[in-house]
């Protein structure tokens, strides 16, 4: 049967998602900016049980069904009345009312097969995780950035340059399992968990804050990531993950190998590859779940934590942006690294 955690986030997140889609399509534009403003505090209604998860539960009578069916239409009456009357403040209102406590979090291990202490290597005189905590302070969109690591020796490096770290065990199966205990430890709550990747120390704040918005404009979807153009040189490189999304912004799938892989086995220069970006937000309520969720086969076999999400049903909003990627995966890209600060002249 599961776990009863992730059977009543699923249920919830389904009914939820189908009224949002529901709404929006009858209201239009402007009942978007207000179904949005209120999705969140629905959804979590749900979630303590204060509201029931499934209006065709046999605990409720057909009497009590109707009560729920009119409260319902009258919602959505209300709300493409008020949304028609006040859309043009909504839509202000919505970036700062819907998922808008956000925290970035940095997930580090030292162990790693191919790179050990890859975020304390330094980096033009700076260690990496330093560098990428630097990048991620500048984003406008978050409200705190800490560090989240199972290694001593990493947690006192960030103390010494001034950041916030969250001890977590070293059973973390990947960086999304990492976030989602440091989130649970964590004094404050928050309704977004951005997931900064610590090898990319020259990640764009701006690329930060629009995955953020991405996923407030998305309720039906639960984790949000950035997607750039794939290098040429790049397609047959099983570090660079490559990613296919539909025509409304959603994830398909992503892999380590190419695709689309058409059948002459040979790159089409004409073809528009996307290169994943590492970078990835989650609503903290599924970030909470996920570790609990089984691993599925298509994550196994192409070992990306971001398949488990979409086998398990979830929608994942992706944008497109121009970033000119420089992850570090081997102790080759460290000096590849220092050569493209030295050229944009980055101390």
């Amino acid at each position: 049967m599961g776990n009863p955690s992730i059977r009543q986030f699923r249920a919830t997140y389904n009914h939820v998602a189908s009224s949002w889609r529901l709404q929006v399509g009858q209201c239009g534009g402007f009942g978007t900016q207000l179904v949005m403003s209120s999705w969140r505090r629905l959804f979590q209604q749900k979630l303590s049980g204060a509201m029931p998860i499934c209006a065709e539960s046999s605990s409720l009578s057909s009497g009590s069904s109707a009560k729920v069916w009119i409260a319902h239409v009258g919602v959505w009456l209300g709300a493409c009345v008020a949304a028609a009357a006040g859309g043009y403040y909504l839509r202000r209102l919505r970036s700062r009312s819907f998922r808008s406590r956000v925290i970035g979090i940095i997930p580090a291990r030292y162990a790693s097969s191919r790179f050990e202490g890859k975020p304390l290597v330094p980096i033009l005189g700076k260690p990496m995780i330093q560098r990428t905590w630097e990048r991620a302070k500048l984003a406008s969109s978050l409200d705190s950035v800490v560090v989240a690591t199972d290694d001593e020796r990493i947690a006192e490096c960030c103390r010494g340059f001034g950041a916030d770290v969250i001890m977590t065990s070293e059973s973390c199966r990947n960086g999304a399992e990492r976030c989602s205990e440091a989130l649970q430890k964590l004094a404050k709550s928050y309704d977004i968990v951005v997931n900064i990747q610590g090898d990319e120390p020259l990640i764009e704040p701006e690329i930060i804050d629009g995955i953020v918005q991405a996923l407030q404009r998305a309720p039906d979807a639960v984790f949000s990531t950035a997607v750039t153009s794939l290098k040429p040189e790049y397609a047959f490189d099983t570090n660079r993950v490559k990613c296919v999304i539909d025509s409304n912004g959603y994830a398909i799938y992503f892999s380590r190998g190419l695709i689309p892989f058409n059948k002459s086995g040979k790159v089409n220069p004409k073809f528009p590859y996307l290169l994943h970006l590492g970078i990835q937000s989650y609503d903290s309520e599924f970030l909470k779940i996920y570790p609990k969720l089984d691993p599925t086969p298509l994550q196994l076999e192409e070992d990306l934590e971001q398949l488990k999400v979409l086998e398990n049903g979830y929608k994942m909003k992706v944008i497109k942006v121009d970033h000119d990627a420089h992850g570090v995966d081997t102790p080759e890209d460290v000096e590849k690294m220092e050569a493209i600060m030295r050229e944009k002249n980055i101390e």
